[in-house]
């Protein structure tokens, strides 16, 4: 039965009248309704409810009931700052070490260069999208935004929500698991020059309450962050130095807005499947790098090191965390 819901948007004051109990509703048919409304596009929709207002967490595929809506209920919507029309995404595969990767200028490997079906796999359910990030040194941040809604920008908002985690839970995030002393791995990955990794992948992965499936494109390995504790995935590719999104278009050229990026577990043996053959085409036109062999330089010092664990040991060892590829 449907139910009255206020909304009031930019535009003014609105009644929707919503469905709160359907199976079919979800929390994407709601913004949908409040973009005709209001504009806004749903990623760029910021909704609040409640009073004191609680910001609403927006996961597009989850049932409308689980923002825990009322009869009555009125829902402030505002414009994200610095919003853009971007939504959804799954992404990459983490590096399996726990302290901040050091910065490098190693180029981030590119979705759509040669074949014109790289970066695409088809599926019975739409076409699984390879969502390329800048190499900013944030590609992480920017892929997990991306994936829960918050868009690309929203890499500093994603690493303060790892610096809270670690402040939180001394005990989890101890100095012998960081590697270094809490206050100074809470310094460094606030930094926009600081990479993120394991550490940060399993933080997400509790804050957003969702399984994250992390491809390494060169080996085609699959590392889960929070197996068996979720519903939901979601799905990144990881170059070896950089991260990407991915996310399931109902058609190859949908606007990002109609991506899905979060998966229920439950029948989504399809999109595992489509992850794994997307690393492998990733592979086979060598959009990885080798992260044990690469050489680098350091920039503050200028001492060469090879690998990345060679530049962990001098960043540890040094303090220095920025470096270059010859």
């Amino acid at each position: 039965m449907s139910v009255p819901i206020r909304v009031r948007h930019p535009k003014g004051v609105s009644t929707l009248q919503v469905d709160l109990n359907s199976d079919s509703a979800t929390v994407l048919t709601l913004q949908q309704s409040i973009h005709e409304l209001s504009g806004l596009l749903p990623s760029q929709q910021e909704l609040k409810s409640g009073y004191p207002p609680r910001a609403l967490t927006l996961i597009p595929e989850l049932p409308l009931s689980s923002l825990g809506l009322q009869r009555g209920e009125q829902i402030t919507v505002t414009a994200k700052p610095g919003s853009v029309s971007t939504t959804s995404g799954p992404g990459p595969t983490a590096a399996p070490l726990s302290v901040p990767r050091p910065v490098t200028s190693a180029p981030a490997p590119r979705a759509s260069t040669g074949d014109a079906n790289d970066g695409f796999v088809e599926t019975d359910t739409g076409t699984l999208v390879h969502r390329v990030v800048p190499d900013d040194n944030s590609c992480l941040f920017s892929s997990i935004g991306i994936v829960f809604g918050q868009g690309m920008t929203a890499a500093r908002q994603m690493r303060s929500i790892v610096v809270d985690a670690i402040k939180k839970d001394p005990e989890t995030y101890s100095d012998a698991v960081l590697g270094q002393s809490r206050e100074s791995y809470m310094a460094a990955i606030s930094k926009d020059s600081t990479w993120g990794g394991a550490i940060e992948l399993s933080v997400f992965s509790d804050y957003f309450r969702t399984e994250i499936d992390s491809y390494d494109v060169e080996t085609g390995r699959c590392d889960k962050f929070g197996e068996g504790k979720y519903d939901n995935k979601c799905i990144l590719m990881y170059s070896g130095i950089h991260y990407d999104a991915v996310s399931l278009a109902p058609i190859r050229d949908a606007p990002p807005d109609f991506h899905t990026t979060v998966f229920p577990k439950d029948g989504s043996d399809s999109i595992s499947q489509a992850a794994s053959k997307l690393a492998s085409q990733l592979r086979a036109s060598r959009k990885f790098t080798n992260t044990s062999t690469f050489d680098l330089k350091c920039e503050i010092c200028g001492q060469g090191l090879k690998g990345e664990k060679e530049a962990r040991a001098h960043a540890t060892q040094t303090g220095h965390t920025s470096f270059g590829e010859y």
